[in-house]
């Protein structure tokens, strides 16, 4: 039985067999190279029939009009193998650079969205190594892969009929996952180029400042913006960081600040002085509405220069889960499946109500969790045995498992629920899904600090429960993200990583397939959300958590450059823009806390013991409060408006296109 790791046969090499010239031979001349670039490998099933890898084979490397892929094939060792080898001919490339609604760099050096027949007008069109980065050419072939659909009804070759029978227009690819065929596909790595990058990103001495081209170019824009957010980011903490410790160290207000005293079982702790409370609560909303607005002007001006300022999506290929009856597109003309939209939104509304029940089940069990902890800490003063005590941890460890055990059960339930919604777009389908698992996320992570802050109306307990999430979850962070990778590196995969002596560089590959596949970069942002979380909605409580969170980050930045190179494979994604629904999700977080601080303040002893002062009754604080809530949410709604969240040459070069596509449309129109 093969495993994951034994890829490839032990002989021949696959060096040898890669320089054999087995190659797939275009037709056309453009396209024929004396070399070729390996770029994905395909692991088929380990028993698969000849018969179909030989079917395999033929799809791949048949012309797009008679329902190929155009792609250039090596079938690895032998016909009888388990691994296919794709590469992409220069023709293929450059058709699907302009399908995507790439932008490259024109003759006059402006980017321009490509066009095929106008390629010879385009710099460096020559060589495809130049023209387009490793991470493009590998998205070429693997969009291929995706767009590869049966021309009608038929059996797969080698597989039995009940398990093998492809519709028409149906997903070649996807339905070879399903029935087991393909087992997964590796994005091939470029040891030289990897090892480049590595030394300019996480093996010098920079703290700060991330490769960020080079990055785009070996991992595509969906790495690259993720890290370019993060640095961004990182250096955005350093002004609220330097706020916190003036608050913390030198008071500005005269007098101590008021005791969190309240009701019963509440401890008291020295708070910030009631103008402290305020200078933090506005410079959070002044900061958090700032930092997305730049970020959204930062993001239109990487994606310029990275070539995905407005990508053909809709006018592409749908994604290969899309399904529905047979049509034709209307803007494109090309037979594709079609499902209504109002059908559509229709699914999508109905997830709604499944996943606030799901949201239901995490209030249920955290108000379990308080009702059973009070029950056997009463238990415990009752009785003050030594037997009783293990009980005091029984409601903790099964809260811990009951939100685990619920987490998995909702992972996939999201995912179910997104392939029912039947989106068309791989876009769409990661945002709705993205979405999805996000509220459980959130509400997991911050439903127990809203509870403490405005349930239990307990300052003093938030502050000591977000001092603690913060120094142990971060400790525990950096122990998993740079001590356990630093090890499996170094000792467990010492001998995997060491070249053979007569084949290194069949060695080189098949060590990729022993990584385990790259998990995504939603744990990632999920991380920097709730640092986010943390940092606007309850900084006035404790005003250090921009400093621990940039102490954090500046490791952070590190230690997953490090992973994304050394610890998994290498990450294939689309073309991207922006950061997706993560955007919108750091701006919703922005509204909430204005809507936090203000209650924060309300609540804080301080103004509370300001108030009694000063004559004001409950009534009238609160209605303050609100006014004072819509009126900063007013602000930060005009300063929104007032910041572009363009460049404006970015905004003229967008208008430069698109006179130049009504020129060439009119000029079309004349012609014929």
């Amino acid at each position: 039985m093969t495993t994951q790791g034994e890829l490839l046969s032990p002989t021949p090499g696959l060096a040898e067999v890669l320089k054999g010239g087995s190659w797939t031979q275009p037709t056309c001349p453009c396209c024929c190279s004396k070399n070729v670039e390996p770029l994905l490998l395909v692991q088929l099933a380990d028993s698969v029939d000849p018969v179909t890898k030989k079917w395999i084979i033929s799809r791949l490397e048949a012309p797009v009009r008679d329902g190929g892929a155009a792609l250039l094939v090596h079938s690895g060792e032998d016909d009888a193998g388990n691994v296919v080898i794709l590469s992409a001919p220069r023709c293929t490339q450059l058709r699907v650079t302009e399908d995507l609604g790439m932008w490259k760099p024109y003759k006059d050096g402006n980017m321009v969205a490509f066009s095929y027949d106008d390629r010879n007008s385009f710099r460096n069109i020559d060589d495809m190594q130049v023209f387009l980065t490793l991470a493009e050419r590998q998205h070429v072939v693997k969009y291929q892969l995706g767009s590869l659909r049966a021309k009608k009804d038929r059996t797969i070759p080698g597989v039995p009929e009940s398990r093998g029978v492809l519709l028409a227009r149906e997903s070649i690819f996807r339905k070879l996952e399903k029935v087991g065929v393909i087992k997964t596909v590796i994005a091939l790595h470029d040891q030289r180029q990897l090892a480049d990058l590595a030394k300019a990103w996480y093996s010098g001495w920079q703290l700060l400042g991330q490769p960020l081209d080079s990055i785009q170019a070996y991992f595509g824009t969906t790495v690259a913006f993720y890290f370019s957010f993060l640095d961004f980011y990182t250096w955005a903490l350093v002004p609220p960081a330097i706020l916190g410790v003036v608050l913390t160290l030198f008071p500005f207000a005269s007098g101590t600040a008021a005791k969190a005293s309240g009701g019963e079982g509440k401890e008291e702790e020295p708070g910030l002085p009631v103008s402290g409370l305020m200078v933090q609560a506005m410079f959070s909303m002044l900061w958090s509405t700032l930092v997305m607005e730049l970020w959204k002007r930062r993001t239109a001006a990487l994606s310029y220069r990275w070539g995905t300022p407005l990508l053909n999506e809709r006018y592409a290929e749908p994604r290969p889960g899309y399904t529905g009856p047979m049509g034709r597109n209307p803007i494109t003309g090309r037979p594709e499946p079609r499902f209504s939209e109002w059908e559509h939104k229709l699914r999508v509304g109905l997830s709604v109500p499944v996943v606030g029940f799901f949201l239901g089940l995490v209030a249920l069990g955290m108000a379990a969790f308080y009702h059973f902890e009070a029950a056997a800490r009463d238990f415990h003063k009752s009785e003050g045995t030594w037997l009783s005590v293990p009980l005091l941890y029984v409601p903790s460890l099964a809260h811990i498992l009951y939100t685990n055990m619920l987490g998995s059960l909702y992972g996939n339930v999201a995912l179910g629920l997104t392939e029912w919604e039947n989106h068309r777009d791989e876009s769409s389908f990661q945002n709705h899904h993205t979405t999805k698992v996000l509220l459980f996320s959130f509400f997991n992570c911050f439903a127990v600090l809203f509870h403490i802050a405005f349930i239990k109306e307990d300052l003093a307990l938030l502050r000591k429960r977000l001092a603690s999430l913060l120094i142990v979850t971060q400790l525990v962070n950096q122990c998993t993200e740079v001590l356990v990778p630093y090890l499996v590196d170094t000792f467990l995969s010492d001998g995997a990583k060491k070249p053979k002596e007569d084949d290194p560089e069949e060695d080189r590959i098949r060590a990729q397939g022993r990584l385990p596949p790259f998990p995504g970069l939603f744990p990632e942002y999920i991380e920097l959300l709730v640092q986010y979380g943390y940092l606007s909605l309850f900084s006035c409580v404790y005003p250090l958590t921009a400093v621990l969170l940039l102490i954090n980050n500046v490791t952070e930045i590190r230690t997953d450059a490090f992973k994304i190179c050394r610890l998994f494979r290498k990450p294939s994604s689309a073309p991207v823009s922006d950061i997706g629904v993560w955007q919108p999700a750091f701006e919703v977080l922005g509204f909430v806390s204005v809507i936090s601080n203000c209650w924060l303040l309300l609540l804080s002893p301080g103004v509370r013991q300001f108030c009694q002062e000063g004559g004001f009754s409950s009534r009238n604080a609160l209605l303050f409060a609100i006014l004072v809530e819509h009126v900063l949410i007013f602000g930060k709604m005009i300063l929104a408006f007032v910041i572009p969240d363009e460049p404006a040459w970015i905004s003229l070069k967008k208008q430069e296109f698109e006179f130049r596509s009504m020129q060439a449309f009119n000029q079309q129109k004349l012609q014929r």
